[in-house]
């Protein structure tokens, strides 16, 4: 996987990873082949456990209280991913950049893509930009990659929820009993 200036990949992966964990290390290695992530080992149990402590700690940093925490809670993952970055063509695809030692198991890539990813993520395009969904009954967790930095939703469905249900708080009946006027009243 190519790290770009905005970490926007390793970040949405984590945010998929982290929605829907996953159950195998049969489902994690499709799931990361199909990311782009390029896998120089089998993976085993053990690179599913350490997939499983990253988004635990990832978690951590998407329900920070504010900036600073956020910042602290991401530089003990990158102190503990800590590999020095170097160019590589390890795929003959072009050279790129790694944040990862040569001969590394899977857990531990992961644990470095999106450590970095999301370093990368929250310092370009603002610290802000991860977060879980607004919708109340939604835990979704997403990476603002819009222009204007202000998506509130995971999806467009969950937006679409709750404009509707704005919408019908705001054009709901006060709850008052309506009174007809007086129509034929006799004396």
């Amino acid at each position: 996987m190519h790290l770009n200036p905005y970490g926007e990949d390793p970040v949405k992966l984590a945010a998929d990873l982290a929605n829907r964990r996953p159950a195998d290390i049969g489902e994690l290695t499709d799931r990361c082949r199909a990311a782009g992530v390029a896998l120089d080992l089998p993976v085993t149990d053990r690179d599913l456990d350490r997939t499983l402590e990253v988004l635990e700690a990832w978690e951590k940093v998407v329900d920070a209280g504010d900036e600073e925490e956020r910042a602290e809670l991401l530089n003990r993952m990158l102190a503990t991913a800590a590999a020095y970055p170097r160019m590589t063509n390890h795929m003959g695809t072009g050279w790129h950049l790694h944040y990862r030692d040569e001969g590394q198991s899977l857990g531990d890539v992961l644990y470095s893509l999106i450590a970095v990813g999301t370093a990368l993520h929250l310092a370009g395009r603002g610290m802000r930009r991860l977060r879980r969904c607004e919708v109340t009954e939604c835990t979704e967790i997403f990476a603002d990659t819009s222009r204007t930095g202000r998506q509130r939703y995971c999806s467009p469905r969950c937006a679409n929820r709750d404009a509707v249900r704005r919408h019908r708080a705001r054009t709901a009946p006060t709850g008052r009993v309506a009174q007809a006027p007086d129509q034929g009243k006799v004396n």
